[in-house]
This record gives structure tokens, sequence and C-alpha cells, in this order.
């Protein structure tokens, strides 16, 4: 049985061949609203059309396949993120993450960031063509962890998925997967541009941070986060139930016109900037994130001055709950 929600004031009209969500029984009949899910075919490729559908028309909807309530517009989804309203899971930068790590060297996950990335660069830098994603963005997160808490580099991806990345980070050793991702985002949005490529080759830390900030927003590598009501919540479209399971779009939100302007380009220098992969707090997987992104431009740019994208490629991000170009084709040379 569907989930009964207070609907929307102004309800809209039923789309058809769309997953259909059915209002409460006591609920007048043009309540009744029809909605896309973020499942529907083509969505991997190409979501974006089906999160502007749902934050334009159906900003509160039950998707079946989700077997959850969506909101896929940021104001919506930056609450139940952080509002004690809903349950949390577990995204690192948030409050317990504070709590849960102390005594970590951050001029030491930075100086293994470094070395890791321009190894990992050097080793490119021969090569006639190369892939980002399997020779560089793969390696790079597990790398650090593995060289941070000095595990051999034999035996990095063996063991850092484990006991390595829990001595160092706790919980969020499960985000290194995550990271990969992110940093094949954020080389595919630099490289894509050739002129956004040249501005960030020798850029001050600064600019690069704004850089990944803002690939996480545009491109954030976890697209669907899952929390559930304690109790009813007003949101866009009507009032959530309590325990209510809520799928939060953070990819559609990360492109909400009413929060960014121009939310598809890819602008570091934009002024209304934001992302919700991470929290605000201190956690030693954000900071190995913000340094991996920045080791790593500087790395490569290093390794290889000429570094550019292959004639013809172009990054196709691919995913539906997670999200990133699965090959970054680049020419070292040139």
């Amino acid at each position: 049985m569907t989930p009964a929600v207070r609907p929307a004031a102004r309800p809209v009209a039923p789309v058809p061949g769309r997953v259909r969500t059915t209002a409460p029984a006591a609920a007048a009949p043009e309540a009744r609203t029809v909605a896309p899910s973020p499942f529907d075919p083509g969505a991997a490729h190409d979501p974006h059309p089906v999160h502007r559908v749902l934050r334009e028309r159906f900003p509160l909807t039950y998707d079946p396949l989700l077997r959850a309530w969506v909101l896929s517009r940021y104001a919506d989804v930056a609450t139940a993120l952080t509002d004690a309203r809903f349950t949390h899971g577990h995204r690192p930068g948030d409050p317990p993450c504070a709590r849960a790590h102390v005594d970590v060297d951050v001029g030491e996950l930075r100086s293994v960031a470094e070395r890791t990335a321009h190894v990992l660069a050097r080793r490119l830098a021969d090569h006639a063509q190369a892939d980002l994603v399997a020779d560089f963005c793969h390696w790079l997160p597990a790398g650090t962890v593995a060289a941070a808490v000095g595990i051999p580099y034999r035996d990095m991806m063996r063991l850092v998925r484990g006991r390595a990345a829990g001595t160092l980070a706790g919980e969020c050793g499960g985000q290194i997967a995550v990271r990969e991702k992110a940093l094949a985002s954020f080389l595919g949005n630099v490289l894509a541009d050739p002129e956004q490529a040249a501005a960030l080759r020798d850029a001050p830390a600064g600019l690069v941070a704004r850089a990944w900030n803002e690939s996480l927003r545009r491109d954030p590598p976890v697209q669907i986060a899952v929390r559930r009501t304690r109790a009813e919540v007003p949101v866009s479209g009507g009032v959530l139930p309590a325990g209510a399971s809520v799928a939060l779009l953070i990819g559609s939100a990360g492109r909400d016109p009413e929060r960014f302007r121009a939310p598809d380009r890819f602008d570091p220098l934009r002024d209304d900037a934001d992302q919700l992969t991470y929290g605000k707090g201190f956690c030693p997987a954000v900071l190995l994130a913000g340094f991996e992104a920045e080791y790593a431009l500087r790395a490569l740019f290093t390794a290889m001055p000429r570094l550019r994208l292959a004639d013809g490629f172009r990054p196709t991000p691919a995913g539906l709950i997670t999200r990133a170009p699965r090959s970054l084709i680049v020419r070292p040379r040139g």
C-alpha cells in the first residue's frame, strides 16, 4: 500500500506512461499525479531531463521502484541531509566525523596525497595514450590511504579497502570508491574545456578547491541518498509522513535553477557555489578528497604539460546511484 502523504495545494495533472503515484483515499480525484522515475530507461545515461521534470512539476512524489518518497529540489534535499527530523546516514563531514577522528595529522595526509599523485602521473608521462580513470583515478585514493598507513604499493589494492581504510578513516573508509568517481568527474570537467584547464594549470590552492567543490555540485559522485523521517516534515509539494523512506536526489539538487545560476555550467568562479556530497565538518576522507583533487592536477600537468583529451573524446558520465565517467582517454604528450 502506498504511504499516505498530504497532497500539494495545486496538484499536477497525470502524465500518461509514467510511474503512478496515488494520493490518500480521502483526497480529491484530481490530486492523483503521475511522475517520472530516476530509474526510467535512459536515466543512467542522462538523468537531467527526469530531474528537471521532478523539480518543476513533482517536487514530492512516491516512486514504487525506489519504495520511497522522492525529493529533488535543493532546499528540500539540503534540509533532509541536516535536519534532525530525518535519520542520518553516514556522510563524511557531518558532525559524527568530528567526534570520531582525533589525532589526524593533516600535514601527513597532504604529503602522502602529493607523493602518490606524482608517482602515478610519472608512470603515464611516456604513454602515447592513457585512460585516466583506469590508470590514475582508480589508484590515487587507494594509494593515498595505503601510503598513509604504511602499506607497500604492491599490497595496496588487496588491503586498502579493508583494514587500512578503517585504520585511517573509520566509517569513511568506504568512501574510497566515491572519491575515485568524484576525481574522475573533476578531471573530466577540467579537461573538457582547454581554457579552463589552462587557467587551473598553475592556479593557487584556493582556486583549485573552488573548482573541486564546483565539480561536486555539478556532478556529484553519489546521485541518490536515502533517509527516513522521524516526524512529519513539510516540503515542497506537501508534507512527508513520519516513518517514511525518502530518496534524496543529490544530482538534481545540485542543478536546481532556483538555487544556482546557469546550473548546468561548470564554473569554478561562481559566487553561488555549494555542494551536498560532503558535510562541512572535519573528516579525513573529505580532506583527502580535496588534497587528491589538488595534487592530481598539479602532478598530471607537471609530468605531462601538454596533457589533453584524445581527439574526438568527450567525457560521458554514467550511473544511477553513483555516477562518473567510466573512461577519460587522454594524450599525455599532446
